[in-house]
């Protein structure tokens, strides 16, 4: 039986730290209003001694599947799109399944960085029309704890948060993801990192712990980059959509920096007020940043069935890709 799928819940948390800029700014000896003008952020929040990924991404499942009304017992598989688990093994996405009580559901994380968030709808909703069953896919970070905070570049930018959707399946084939575009650019692999902790510089004695932190290499050059990948994503996903950009009600990309979305939204020809905007207050939590958006726009004006959204992300690797849902 041919089937689809649909969203039908959205969750969001974020930890009790706000960190508004002067903080940073007095840290970095920065002029006030100096991470505003360049990023457009004016907080985010930052994980206290007491939270943990697992944490933050089991109070944000919880929020989405309290939201869609489900039977945990209905769901069969959960993605975590993080790059902070809780530890490099094993993978945290059993222990939060096991926290919101699916006991029926496989567990798996995926390091897509940025556009995780992107990956993991995607193959939730391949699992979804395969199997005819629902899918929680969440997506947390807390960035916080990697950043390097004597480095402008990555210090001003990055937040924790966590954000979730609860999909299930659907038999209109008008609804759900409509097109997708993926793509990659490993010649960029080394502008955003975390040098030291994978198998190619493991932990040791005497490393120094700079090398655990993330780094930024070249600012500008992920900048467009981010932009490029995103628009052209985004265009081949609305054409595999069979849909003009001037048809997407809401338009919620990757909250990276606002001038890389502002551009993007420029190249679609999508108006200014169909983009959700969420890094003001919230930062940039990598891959958590879509799906909290998609909770904070439903929270704000509930989504309408039959509205038209996309979804474009891009970031370290380099990785992004871009959906064209229809809830």
């Amino acid at each position: 039986m041919s089937r689809s799928s649909r969203i039908l819940g959205f969750g969001h948390h974020a930890p009790g730290r706000k960190v508004e800029n002067a903080e940073i700014e007095n840290s970095l000896g920065l002029e006030q209003g100096w991470i505003e003008r360049r990023t457009g952020i004016r907080s985010r929040f930052w994980a206290t001694d007491e939270d943990t990924l697992s944490g933050i991404a089991d109070r944000a499942g919880a929020m989405a599947l309290a939201n869609a009304g489900i039977d945990r017992s209905d769901i069969g598989l959960l993605l975590l799109a993080t790059s902070t688990p809780d530890h490099l093994l094993p993978p945290s996405a059993a222990l939060v399944a096991h926290r919101l009580g699916l006991s029926r559901a496989g567990a798996v994380d995926l390091t897509g960085a940025c556009a995780g968030f992107i990956y993991a709808l995607m193959f939730a909703d391949g699992f979804t029309r395969l199997h005819g069953k629902a899918a929680l896919v969440i997506a947390a970070n807390i960035l916080s704890r990697r950043i390097n905070p004597a480095e402008r570049a990555s210090a001003v930018l990055f937040a924790d948060a966590a954000g979730a959707v609860v999909i299930g399946p659907c038999e209109d084939l008008d609804r759900g993801i409509l097109g997708v575009s993926v793509d990659s650019d490993g010649s960029g692999y080394g502008l955003i990192q975390i040098p030291a902790g994978g198998s190619n510089k493991p932990f040791r004695r005497d490393l120094d712990i700079e090398q655990t932190r993330m780094t930024i290499t070249d600012g500008r050059e992920v900048f467009a980059k981010a932009v490029e990948m995103m628009t052209a994503c985004s265009k081949e996903a609305l054409t595999a959509a069979q849909m003009p950009s001037q048809d997407i009600d809401r338009f919620l990309p990757h909250q990276a920096n606002a001038r890389i979305f502002d551009a993007v939204g420029r190249n679609l020809g999508i108006a200014d007020q169909a983009i959700v905007k969420t890094i003001a207050d919230y930062g940039n939590s990598s891959a958590a940043t879509i799906p909290l958006s998609l909770s904070l726009a439903h929270q704000a004006e509930p989504f309408r069935r039959g509205e038209r959204i996309l979804l474009a992300a891009a970031g370290a690797g380099l990785s992004g890709g871009a959906l064209v849902v229809r809830i």
